[in-house]
């Protein structure tokens, strides 16, 4: 009941203002006294019924990614069941970083189906191409719906002091060209603003401040609709047969009034996002608060007003009204200047369904490699999809506050938006069409069956938004090239360099056959490598060493991994494994957090994976078999505490030229209120004891003494360039990446590495 709350005020805003704008997009001369009300509504309550009812809450809702959703989760269920994705899967390294967290690697049998498709190449391009292109469209939609949204509200604004006016001056007649329109542009810029710099505080909190708005809102207008039902046509009831659409196509075959179907299909506005805001919240509270609520206020608002409208264009001496087709017409006097201001705060309510739609895509592309590197924030400590991406909310602003000012009209960006809906519901069911025979493994004729019925429907709908493509959708195709270009770039990029990073890595057995043909010198300290691979050793440092034959007494090599999950248990955050044999006194340590979890400061950090190796080499010797993970080459070691076998930490703190030593088992964190303090931490062995063997002793020793001797830190830093002779594409592609990754955010793994321990291996990489 609580997500249901939450949910109103996220993801249903924007569905339940579309009727501020859907009807109003539609032209004046459109609507003339032959029933045509009649079928705009009876086209509106089947595509209600069929796309958001059957195909989303029944459906789609369905096809979660680990309760994610939006056309990147469908290209994730894909890539993992049916091995589509063009990244190299590197199996083992799944195995190794969700060991002991309660996520098994799963695998399911082939069909033929899914034989072919893994084999051909061609159809992981189409499926990514998908994915993207799906992507783009959310992207699209979330710039263009706070726009439209908005500003249809602020003309209701304009029209109501249009009426104010008419009423001061006593006249009849009102002429728009005689009053300025320029009210609604500054008030929706600033609305916009404003409902950007809420975004920071989360789906959470959003959901509680936006829903009594949207609840309220539901109430005016299923009151108003069932008023004007009353009032104005109680016949409008017959159009939802399906008899009045064929009567509008048959009597538009030349495509006269045809293209008014692309203001239809913003009815189903927000549709997408039920499934795209899946992560945020969950499946049975979407699904629920739809069937119960939001369906049926809608039928009842889009009857009132087409009711509305098929009685006003019956009357001739009406015919000089000017926008009576939008909502705030067919509202009571009485309650009209409530309505107004309500419609201004619901507008902007509407407008986060695509907001956070947006941010969890752009999540999914990270995970994915498909999107240059941004700060993602949780919102929330219990719901993974729950995130907030300031570079992303602010560049969303501008775009809109573009739009905005730049069209000013609600039917120019309406044509934008209607294309953008469309396209983006056209992916999803291609690609759900492909869960369904790939990963449900359903027969092929229920796949078909799905493309086909809901394609059709999606396609008749899309004919109508070409039509309109001069007017204003146009936009949306310049965005989508701009944004797919971004994503596909940097997919490309990384792909390229992870490919290099696989099949370029070398044995352990290669480091140590070469160290006496280099002449390979170790020297005192301890090194720690970063790098994403998990096994073998990485190109860079095998560069670092074929060009300066020398590397430290004990070798870390570090891998972050991210699991989705809020947290991973600070006994069970590390993965220890030593490569190699004993006397190479090398280790592998793959950190392992959840999307909740900080990344430590570097003197902690650096504190906990020494004090996790020494622990590993104690328990490496006493109870090997029943703490390795089935492969037989980590222990899981954690956060330790004055319980610790191996090592006890010696903290030393130098305050304006005094030293003071302290001995502590817990973690102490500096508080950095002098810029002259300083903290080292140093180890010591515990007393001698029986339960440790004097080689274990010896390590420990060595590891000790390696720490007091200083520690190093290498990073692979890589340039891409292109091979002599290569494609314009191919070069274009390679020049975007690397623009995108010297001016996107560094690394996380980077922590805050003081520069003069940084050794960065730089590399380039000729693809």
């Amino acid at each position: 009941m609580l997500l249901s709350l939450q949910s109103i005020g996220v993801i249903y805003g924007r569905l339940s203002t579309a009727p501020l704008y859907v009807f109003g997009s539609i032209p004046i001369k459109d609507l003339k006294p032959d029933e045509s009300a009649y079928e705009y509504f009876s086209f509106i309550f089947w595509t209600l019924t069929i796309v958001s009812l059957l195909k989303y809450a029944f459906l789609v809702l369905r096809a979660d990614d680990d309760r994610e959703g939006g056309p990147f989760a469908l290209y994730s269920l894909l890539c993992r069941h049916a091995k589509v994705g063009l990244l190299p899967n590197d199996t083992s390294a799944n195995e190794v970083i969700q060991y002991d967290v309660g996520i098994p690697f799963k695998t399911k049998l082939k069909s033929r189906v899914k034989w072919g498709i893994e084999k051909h190449k061609h159809s992981h391009y189409l499926i990514l191409f998908l994915a993207l292109f799906g992507s783009c469209m959310v992207i699209g939609d979330a710039v263009l719906t706070p726009a439209i949204s908005v500003l249809s509200a602020s003309s209701g604004l304009q029209r109501l002091i249009e009426s104010l006016t008419c009423k001061a001056s006593s006249t009849n007649e009102f002429v728009s060209k005689e009053f300025p329109r320029y009210i609604p542009v500054p008030v929706a810029c600033a609305i916009l603003v404003c409902l950007f710099a809420l975004q920071h505080y989360g789906s959470h909190k959003i959901g509680f401040i936006f829903a009594p708005v949207i609840i309220i809102w539901l109430f005016l207008i299923s009151g108003v609709g069932v008023y004007n039902v009353f009032k104005y046509d109680r016949q409008i009831i017959r159009a939802i047969s399906p008899v009045y659409m064929y009567r509008f196509m048959r009597n538009n075959i030349n495509m006269d009034r045809y293209r008014t179907l692309d203001s239809v299909i913003l009815c189903v506005a927000g549709s997408e996002a039920m499934f795209a805001d899946l992560g945020h919240f969950s499946r049975k509270s979407i699904k629920t608060t739809f069937i119960s609520l939001i369906y049926p206020v809608l039928i009842l608002c889009y009857a009132g007003q087409a009711a509305f409208i098929s009685h006003s264009v019956s009357q001739k001496n009406l015919n000089h009204w000017k926008d009576f087709n939008h909502l705030s017409e067919s509202v009571p006097l009485h309650i009209r200047h409530v309505f107004i201001v309500l419609s201004l705060l619901a507008s902007a309510v509407g407008s986060q369904a695509t907001i956070t739609a947006c941010f969890s895509i752009i999540k999914q592309c990270l995970a994915l490699g498909c999107f240059p590197r941004v700060e993602v924030i949780h919102t929330s400590n219990k719901i993974n999809g729950q995130v907030y991406i300031p570079d992303i909310n602010w560049l969303l602003m501008v775009l809109s506050l573009g739009v905005t000012i730049g069209f000013h009209d609600t039917a120019q960006i309406g044509y934008a938006l209607g294309t953008a809906i469309v396209l983006g519901m056209l992916v999803t069911t291609c690609l759900m069409s492909l869960v369904i025979a790939l990963y449900w493994e359903k027969s092929l004729f229920v796949s078909a069956s799905f493309l086909v019925i809901f394609g059709s429907i999606e396609a008749m709908y899309l004919s109508s938004c070409i039509l309109n493509f001069h007017k204003g959708a146009w936009f949306l195709v310049v965005l989508s090239v701009f944004s797919w270009t971004i994503m596909l770039a940097w997919h490309y990029g990384t792909q390229k360099k992870y490919e290099f990073d696989l099949q370029n890595k070398v044995s352990t057995e290669w480091l140590t056959d070469l160290s006496p043909v280099l002449g390979v010198s170790r020297v005192p300290g301890i090194g720690f490598i970063y790098t994403d691979i998990v096994t073998g050793i990485p190109a860079f440092f095998s560069h670092f060493i074929t060009n300066l034959p020398a590397f430290h007494q004990v070798l870390i090599f570090v891998s972050f991994k991210s699991l989705p999950v809020p947290f991973v248990s600070p006994n069970r955050r590390y993965l220890i494994g030593r490569v190699g044999p004993k006397e190479n006194k090398i280790f592998r340590c793959v950190v392992r957090y959840g999307y909740c979890d900080g990344v430590k400061d570097t003197d902690d950090f650096e504190e906990q994976i020494i004090r996790s190796i020494g622990e590993f080499i104690s328990l490496e010797e006493n109870d090997l078999e029943s703490l390795t993970s089935p492969d037989g080459r980590m222990i899981v070691v954690g956060k330790l505490m004055s319980a610790g076998n191996a090592s006890r930490p010696l903290q030393v703190t130098s305050n304006m030229g005094s030293t003071s030593f302290t001995n502590s088992d817990t973690e102490i964190n500096e508080q950095g209120d002098s810029c002259v303090r300083r903290k080292k931490v140093q180890f010591l062995l515990p007393a001698n004891s029986p339960q440790m063997q004097t080689t274990v002793r010896d390590e420990l020793q060595e590891l000790i003494d390696a720490r007091e001797s200083g520690t190093a830190y290498l990073q692979g830093h890589s340039h891409l360039a292109v091979r002599e002779g290569s494609s314009f594409l191919k070069q274009f592609l390679i020049m975007t990446y690397g623009f995108l990754d010297k001016n996107c955010r560094e690394p996380h793994m980077a922590l805050n590495i003081p520069h003069a321990a940084l050794v960065e291996v730089s590399m380039v990489y000729v693809v």
